[in-house]
C-alpha cells in the first residue's frame, strides 16, 4: 500500500488554502496550513511534512526567502513553490531558493503536484 505524502500548505489566502486542501486531500495527507512564514517554520518543526506547498508572496516574507530556511529546518522536506502569477522566472528562482519545483496556482492538481515531486 502506498502511503500518501504528508503535505503542509503555506499561503496567506485562506480561500486558496481551503481549495488546495480540497483538491489535494486523498492524494496527499494534508497535515496543516500556515498563513505566513513564521507560522510555516513552526509548522514544519511540529508536523514534519514530506512536502511544503509554498506561496511566493506572504505577508511577512517571500517564498524565495523562506524556502531555504524550511529546507534547512527539515532536510527531508521537499518544497514546491506556487503563485497565481505565471512568471517564467519563478521556476528558476524557486530552484535557486532550494525548492524542487514551481507549480502555478492555475495548474494546481494532484497530477501536477505529483509530477513536480517526481
Amino acid at each position: 500500500m502506498n502511503v500518501p505524502k504528508r503535505l503542509l500548505i503555506v499561503d496567506d489566502d485562506a480561500r486558496f488554502r481551503g481549495l488546495a486542501r480540497m483538491v489535494l486531500e486523498g492524494e496527499f495527507d494534508v497535515v496543516g496550513e500556515a498563513p505566513e512564514g513564521a507560522t510555516a517554520i513552526t509548522a514544519v518543526q511540529e508536523l514534519n511534512p514530506d512536502v511544503v506547498l509554498l506561496d511566493v508572496n506572504l505577508p511577512d516574507t517571500t517564498g524565495f526567502e523562506l524556502a531555504p530556511r524550511l529546507v534547512a529546518e527539515a532536510a527531508s522536506t521537499e518544497v514546491v513553490m506556487t503563485s497565481s502569477r505565471d512568471d517564467e522566472s519563478y521556476k528558476e528562482l524557486a530552484q535557486q531558493a532550494g525548492a524542487i519545483a514551481f507549480v502555478s496556482k492555475h495548474d494546481l492538481s494532484p497530477a501536477s503536484l505529483r509530477q513536480a515531486l517526481s
